[in-house]
């Protein structure tokens, strides 16, 4: 039957969609296409794949289930959403597993391909919810998405298994005519997946079409939507993961430096991707060596600075463990070593496909002796690329490892990224040395390898083969100048003393902390680090909506710390610092600035809420207020709102993440 009706447009400006059916259902695919439709339209957008570990979890069960969120908006935003207004199930047990985020009022399109009483019942639905108004609550859109699948697809003679894997292609078909996505490149790219196998790809396609036209013809929709691009500073833009700008951050990096870069890593979840995708990149003079096992990668990555090359291994909580004692050994030998932990749900193997950023204390101490080392931590998807390029310079210029905080979270998220001017960038100069660099009691010229720049305190670095220069290595401790073995105790206390000071005196070389305090007046500073930065930003933004007054600051250096910081967090009366651990850095910020800071701590493998972290800063800011106004309530106000009501308050964010420069 042809449609009769008008369809109306009605103008939104931010919508959450998510996406999730089995494993095997392509729910990551369909979501990135669904994410590059909406890059190429211009909307600022933020992504959350969420998926099990197992490899191929039993299909229609609830450990098995795969999901993709998607935020995208006509404005700047920070997280991709607390909960979808729009979920796509492909089968009972993605409805389920689902349900408890979606609010209520809120769209369903659910797939009743698969709602018989046998897969309803091992996920524990004795009856159909389709069904028995459970869902009444809900704008619910129940389609034979598989029927329809395999019925548009039936002229290319696939099986009926094979056909109905279009159904994923389907579904991105109609919503992408739900929300007027642009759908050329979804076309190009299947054209490209699949250009080996034709019948696929004609099957894919048409599929895919048949989803967008089924949405002008049938009755259940009489309503599209409309997202207007958003309004970002001028230049040129792509969508970005975590991963994949941390990859082109150590690239852009080593090139400054004018050096080779060396990544020596061993596959684990979710940092594989860095390999992957700087296996792709020897052109910029980049070797990748998938090594044996962690251990491997990382002595490999260390023997690649030791020969003159940005030497960088990548990988989880559990191999960074493994990676410790040549980590110090990069201490001891005062070499530049970038070390990028992807933080994973822990202990042991945890859950590995979660995200937690409970690692800091492992990287701040997880070595044995006295070995400090710098420790930066990214705070969005795009800033991966920037703090990259500032490891690669502190590294280089204070001959030292670096390790590099991300988490699963912004490892596998994306947000668009504004391509930086490569002039814009830092030059890192190595200075190699060259030529001896000091002359004996004889005034015969002489290399002193821990010869130290007076103003850094770095060593010399001198590429082995050059003539007339001898080197020490090795793991036992260091005569000062010389490099010698020594066991005598002063110079042991003078080593240690020495690297502390070159570690602590990094702070020179960064800004001091930004704090966004908009009128000066608050009481209350939330303190952040990490992937923590985007939900902190959105609930600060609610609570300055019902009239909270709240400041925010946000570390990307976690050692050292900024030189400003002890002075900011004691010119606030309470500062509160959310964290997906125990409170890691709360105890480091009391030990250390005798700050009594409130923490606030969950670890659940999920990003913190917006909505929740609203309510938490709401009712901190009524307490230290001493407001006594029972009608008030800033917290619940603050989580109650939905999200377009809590736009107006950033009109003085930190939210500068998207820009590819290092700061």
């Amino acid at each position: 039957m042809n449609r009769t009706v008008t369809i109306e447009v009605k103008q939104l400006d931010r919508v959450v969609i998510r996406f999730a059916g089995d494993s095997g259902d392509g729910m990551q695919l369909t979501g990135d296409r669904f994410t590059a439709e909406t890059a190429s339209f211009g909307n600022d957008l933020s992504t959350l794949p969420n998926f099990p570990a197992e490899i191929r979890a039993p299909a229609g069960t609830l450990p098995g289930v795969s999901s993709f969120q998607l935020h995208f908006a006509d404005h700047d935003i920070l997280t991709p959403g607390d909960a979808p207004d729009v979920l796509i199930a492909m089968n009972p047990a993605a409805l389920k597993a689902n349900l408890r985020d979606v609010p209520r009022g809120a769209t369903l399109i659910v797939d009743t391909a698969d709602f018989t009483a046998r897969n309803l019942k091992r996920i524990g639905y004795e009856q159909n919810p389709l069904e028995t108004g459970e869902l009444d609550a809900y704008h619910v859109i129940g389609l034979n998405l598989t029927g329809m699948t395999v019925e548009s697809v039936k002229e290319f003679g696939l099986s009926r298994k094979d056909a109905s894997r279009a159904k994923n292609m389907y579904a991105l078909g109609l919503v992408s005519w739900l929300f007027q996505r642009p759908v050329e490149s979804t076309i190009t790219f299947l054209e490209t997946k699949f250009a080996s196998k034709p019948d696929i790809r004609d099957a894919n396609i048409a599929a895919f079409r048949a989803g967008y036209n089924f949405g002008e013809t049938a009755e259940e929709f009489s309503v599209r939507y409309e997202v207007k691009p958003a309004k970002m500073a001028t230049g040129t833009y792509r969508n970005i993961s975590g991963n994949l700008a941390l990859a082109y951050g150590l690239v852009a990096g080593a090139q400054r430096a004018g050096l080779p870069l060396v990544l020596g890593a061993y596959p684990i979840t979710p940092a594989s991707d860095v390999l992957h995708e700087l296996s792709k990149l020897k052109r910029f003079n980049v070797t990748t060596i998938q090594a044996e096992d962690e251990i491997a990668g990382v002595g490999a990555a260390l023997g690649a600075s030791f020969g003159g090359a940005l030497g960088v291994t990548t990988s989880s909580g559990p191999g960074i463990s493994l990676k410790s004692e040549t980590i110090g050994l990069g201490v001891m030998l005062e070499l530049p070593l970038v070390v990028c932990d992807i933080q994973r749900a822990g202990p042991s193997t945890g859950m590995p496909t979660k995200t937690e950023q409970a690692d800091l204390l492992q990287v701040m101490f997880g070595r044995n002796g006295e070995a400090p080392l710098p420790v930066l931590a990214a705070q969005s998807p795009a800033d991966c690329f920037a703090i990259a390029v500032e490891a690669a310079r502190i590294a280089i210029t204070y001959r030292t490892p670096v390790i590099v905080l991300s988490d699963g979270y912004l490892a596998n998220g994306s947000e668009p990224w504004q391509i930086p001017v490569v002039d814009d960038l830092p030059t890192i100069d190595p200075n190699f040395t060259l030529e001896p660099n000091a002359t004996d009691d004889k005034g015969a010229p002489l290399y002193l390898p821990y010869l130290r720049d007076p103003e850094t305190l770095s060593r010399a670095w001198a590429i082995p083969g050059t003539a007339g220069l001898d080197h020490r290595i090795g793991g036992l401790e260091k005569e000062d100048k010389t490099g010698n073995i020594s066991y005598d105790p002063a110079n042991h206390d003078l080593m240690i003393r020495t690297r502390q000071a070159k570690v602590d005196g990094i702070a020179r070389s960064i800004d001091p902390i930004e704090v966004d305090d908009p009128d000066g007046t608050a009481k209350v500073l939330v303190l952040g680090w990490g992937s923590t930065y985007g939900p902190i930003g959105a609930g600060v933004r609610r609570v300055r909506k019902v009239g909270g007054k709240v400041a925010q600051a946000h570390l990307r250096h976690l050692n050292p710390f900024p030189p400003n910081l002890g002075d900011l967090l004691r010119s606030y009366d309470k500062v509160l610092v959310p964290e997906m651990n125990l409170g890691q850095l709360a105890m480091l910020l009391r030990a250390k600035f005798l700050v009594d800071v409130v923490s606030y701590a969950q670890v659940r493998g999920m990003p913190l809420g917006a909505a929740e972290l609203a309510e938490v800063i709401g009712n901190l800011v009524e307490e230290t207020e001493g407001i006594d106004d029972d009608a008030r309530h800033l917290g619940e106000a603050a989580a109650n709102l939905t999200h377009g009501e809590a736009l107006n308050g950033n009109e003085h964010d930190l939210h500068q993440s998207r820009l590819g420069g290092a700061r």
